[in-house]
């Protein structure tokens, strides 16, 4: 794996040299550091909306707007920043969690998971999720909720639901929700809560770790693989040359639309370390299983996990 992801690194960057000699001359404007005429709210606090600061009650209108922008070319984009890995990713992550396979609440004769997927809204996880319980533990009760704040990325993954096996039917939902507080979902009703590759653009990341706690079972698993913190400097330097130099600029000719790509690769240098992450994961009441991530390609993404605690009598 190692080996290959550096060779995809390497190819990566060949490219992205190559496509320099395109880039236009004159200053483009950046998404992150554009005019906003929107009032800030008296005692509004201040959070990161890439390489800027905005008050907190803008940004959530702002990350709406990237996503609105790329929901259509979202696993395009995810093949730019990921050097075109994500898929491998996402299937190590979803085998990892092996959904469908019998959890130690369970009786031998009880199937199936209650599944919350955060800001999943494409259904990219979902899917891979219902597919191996299905196909691999030949569960055919585990059932997926897919949450996410943004409708446009709703209505791609009820698109893309058409062609799978379980559109209009009991064992997938979507839902339009703000992580950071959902109310209509109940305590200890979930066995497993993911998000991938979305939590680096919430508003308030412990308040939704802190909701994730909450809608999740005694013995439940919190899972996220997000963007982080390469830990070789030679691959981190090529990472973060493809990243500036070559994906806002393949995302105006592609998409259209340079202002959100750069946003997104901005989000990356932003977000917590992975043992900064892991702190907040455990400030919510998790318990950490081992050193509580594991990193992928050398630290480009990770996967982190934290288990409910059972409360015994």
């Amino acid at each position: 794996m190692s080996t290959m992801s550096t060779r995809s690194a390497w190819r990566a960057l060949h490219y992205s040299a190559k496509r320099r000699a395109f880039q236009p001359t004159t200053p483009y404007r950046c998404f992150s550091c554009a005019n906003r005429t929107q009032e800030q709210k008296p005692n509004d606090r201040m959070t990161h909306f890439g390489f800027t600061n905005v008050p907190e009650s803008e940004k959530e209108s702002r990350v709406g707007a990237v996503f609105s922008s790329v929901a259509a070319s979202y696993d395009r984009m995810n093949d730019l920043m990921s050097l075109g890995i994500h898929r491998l990713w996402k299937d190590h992550f979803v085998r990892s969690l092996n959904p469908g396979s019998c959890l130690p609440a369970m009786t031998a004769d009880q199937r199936g998971w209650n599944i919350l997927d955060i800001a999943g809204g494409t259904g990219d996880i979902a899917f891979r999720m219902l597919d191996h319980a299905t196909n691999v533990n030949h569960d055919m009760e585990t059932r997926v909720t897919i949450s996410d704040i943004n409708a446009d990325m709703l209505a791609e993954g009820r698109k893309r639901s058409l062609d799978t096996p379980y559109y209009n039917t009991s064992r997938l939902d979507f839902v339009e929700a703000n992580a950071e507080h959902m109310p209509h979902i109940p305590d200890a009703s979930v066995d497993l809560y993911t998000v991938v590759f979305g939590i680096r653009n919430f508003t308030d990341k412990q308040a939704a770790l802190n909701e994730a706690y909450r809608v999740l079972k005694p013995g439940g698993v919190f899972a996220c693989m997000e963007f982080s913190k390469v830990d070789n400097p030679i691959l981190d330097g090529i990472y973060k040359r493809w990243n500036f130099g070559a994906i806002p600029l393949i995302g105006q000719i592609v998409a259209g639309d340079r202002d959100s790509y750069q946003y997104l690769v901005e989000s990356i240098e932003r977000f917590p370390s992975q043992e900064e992450f892991r702190g907040m994961i455990q400030k919510a009441g998790f318990m950490i299983p081992g050193q509580g991530f594991e990193n992928l390609t050398g630290g480009i993404a990770a996967i982190h996990k934290g288990i409910k605690p059972i409360v015994k009598a």
